[in-house]
């Protein structure tokens, strides 16, 4: 009898052992798994299928947490900000809710942009409160090399601003203050490169051109980070 209790206690200990290590063991793959991952951010999304014109209601929409590296760099971050707005497209639940599918009374009839060209939206430094829809715009991409020095080219001369909004703090994962959201009228090849720009970038920035200057040649000019 008292060997088995004996025999009882010590598995039981050996059970509540390997219980409380395998415990430790998730805990610490989570805790990589979220360092891995990164920050998460919120993504507004819509709960329920959405036909073009449909008000965007507080019933129609969810918010979402996202890992700021996978998270669409122009997507709603709150609810709030989609009132008295409406689907300028038909939208499928869990869709994203980016600028382009919201219709806030000032959109005109058709797509903006003329035969061959694009709306490219990324997210840049640049003058906040100075670029803004009708302003024209250099698109400096900074990447990195394989020595882990900086190279910066002129990407893209003289594009057209279609519309832009400040990013508040916190909505796309990187630090606050001089950072754009922006819609430019580009080429279907530009569009393109921007779109893996957003990715493979260390940094995209936006320069403001004065007014009336469109003169070109700068584009494909890379300075490294020594100055040469």
């Amino acid at each position: 009898m008292i060997r088995r209790r004996r025999r009882a206690a010590v598995l039981l200990g050996l059970a509540l052992l390997l219980g409380g290590l395998a415990a430790s063991d998730v805990a610490g793959r989570e805790a990589a798994l979220r360092r891995a991952i990164g920050p998460t951010v919120p993504v507004v999304v819509v709960r329920s299928r959405l036909a073009a014109g449909d008000a965007f209601e507080a019933r129609h929409l969810a918010v979402r947490q996202v890992p700021a590296r996978f998270a669409p760099a122009l997507a709603y971050r709150s609810t709030s900000a989609l009132a008295g707005t409406r689907a300028a497209a038909a939208l499928e639940a869990g869709e994203d809710v980016g600028p382009s599918s919201v219709d806030d009374g000032t959109r005109a009839a058709g797509a903006p942009v003329r035969a061959g060209e694009r709306v490219a939206e990324l997210v840049a430094r640049g003058s906040v409160g100075l670029i803004q829809a009708g302003s024209r715009v250099d698109i400096l991409v900074t990447r990195e090399r394989g020595d882990g020095s900086g190279a910066t080219t002129v990407a893209l001369e003289d594009a057209e601003v279609l519309a832009a909004r400040a990013v508040a703090s916190g909505d796309d994962g990187g630090a606050a203050g001089d950072r754009i959201a922006a819609s430019l009228r580009v080429t279907a090849r530009q569009a393109v490169y921007l779109a893996a720009a957003q990715s493979f970038a260390r940094d995209l920035r936006l320069l403001l051109r004065a007014a009336g200057d469109r003169r070109h040649g700068l584009a494909g000019t890379t300075v490294g980070s020594d100055l040469r």
